[in-house]
């Protein structure tokens, strides 16, 4: 009686679980159903137009002619000669991506110490320097459009203590720096990819990980020697020199997204200097560390893991930005335009519906090279 009353008891636990099993997805269907059609279904359909000349005549007609062109779209952006803006958009991006990520991990690094280090008025200064996320990007680039212009602004505020008033134009600006020849690109992704392994090829050495190390010298040695026989610059993009650079007026830019966001890297690094457990700096005391010893070897250190997620959400933002530039200096303005700007005028301006599918394709590509290597970091170490 009792095993039977255990094969019973079973068989219902057994019908329970699929019961559980089939509510739960049916419970998530729609979810993944929904997301399957306006996610991954319009990222496909975005993809194929990109492919095709829609836009190239008639594109608003009920019944548009559309007929494929394979890469021409992709080609056109990266050499064609009427393209030439979009080029400069990839430099923009690149340039303000850099520098409003690392300018944004500093200051919010600095801020959390400080705050970390307050005996009183914590609370508030936590909450002053949060302030700026809670604002639209829009509200943020037209108050500090405001504050940038040539003749006001921050140009006015040296006038306060006698000094002449600032003349730099934050925003209008059309100086270059780091010019480079667009037709030796090749040239430049490798020597950049040179120093990404170099750094990361040192790392590997500094924690004897002999494992690794040897395919990585092999890979950088190979490089290297493509690098310096000049093969990459005998490849020309364009049949003439094309210059482009980091313009000065990207830096009004990166000021106002600095602002914004610090508040957030300096929340998330607050919480990181909170969990590191006191044990560990009582220990480094007692060994005889001074207080910046403590900070540079043990605190650091523990705060790794928040900085490689601060980089991916902010470069993340950083390559999609949009409204910051509508705002604060217009879609028109050709020094501080980025590809989702450039996107924009040529699918709902110029109606080049296929050449703006081909700039959203490129930008979710160049997203997802920043995206997907995390997440499958992240996913390896939690299995």
């Amino acid at each position: 009686m009792n095993l039977e009353h255990l094969i019973f008891q079973k068989g219902l636990k057994d019908v329970q679980s699929r019961k559980d099993q089939i509510v739960a997805a049916l419970t998530i269907l729609p979810s993944i159903i929904l997301l399957g059609i306006f996610v991954y279904g319009f990222i496909g359909n975005s993809v194929y137009m990109s492919t095709t000349d829609w836009g190239q005549s008639a594109a608003m007609a009920l019944d548009p002619q559309i007929e494929g062109v394979g890469l021409e779209n992709y080609r056109e952006l990266f050499t064609g000669f009427l393209n030439v803006r979009f080029r400069q958009d990839l430099a923009n991006m690149f340039f303000f991506t850099v520098l409003f990520v690392a300018l944004t991990l500093l200051v919010g690094l600095l801020l959390a110490t400080i705050v970390d280090q307050l005996i009183w008025g914590e609370a508030f200064f936590r909450t002053v320097f949060l302030y700026p996320m809670s604002l639209s990007m829009v509200v943020t680039g037209t108050i500090w459009r405001w504050m940038l212009q040539p003749r006001g602004g921050i140009n006015f505020l040296p006038t306060l203590i006698g000094l002449p008033p600032g003349e730099f134009l934050w925003l209008s600006s059309r100086a270059q720096k780091l010019v480079f020849d667009w037709s030796h690109l090749f040239h430049y992704l490798c020597l950049m990819l040179l120093i990404v392994l170099g750094l990361n090829l040192f790392n590997t050495w500094r924690r004897r990980d002999r494992k690794h190390l040897v395919w990585k010298v092999i890979f950088f040695g190979a490089l290297l020697g493509v690098f310096a026989s000049g093969i990459l610059t005998r490849i020309h993009l364009l049949d003439y020199s094309e210059s482009h650079g980091f313009n000065d007026a990207l830096w009004g830019v990166v000021l106002a997204a600095v602002w914004q966001m610090s508040g957030y890297t300096m929340a998330l690094y607050l919480a990181g200097l909170r969990t590191v457990p006191s044990e560990l700096r009582e220990a480094a005391r007692v060994d005889g560390g001074s207080e910046f010893q403590i900070y540079r070897y043990v605190d650091l250190p523990l705060l790794k893991p928040i900085t490689v997620s601060a980089i991916v959400i902010l470069g993340h933002i950083a390559l999609k930005i949009f409204d910051l530039i509508f705002a604060i200096s217009s879609p028109d303005h050709y020094p501080t335009s980025m590809p989702a700007i450039t996107m924009f005028l040529k699918t709902f301006r110029g109606n080049e519906l296929a050449a703006g599918s081909a700039i959203g394709v490129i930008l979710f590509v160049i997203v997802s090279l920043l995206i997907i290597p995390y997440l499958v970091v992240s996913f390896r170490k939690e299995v």
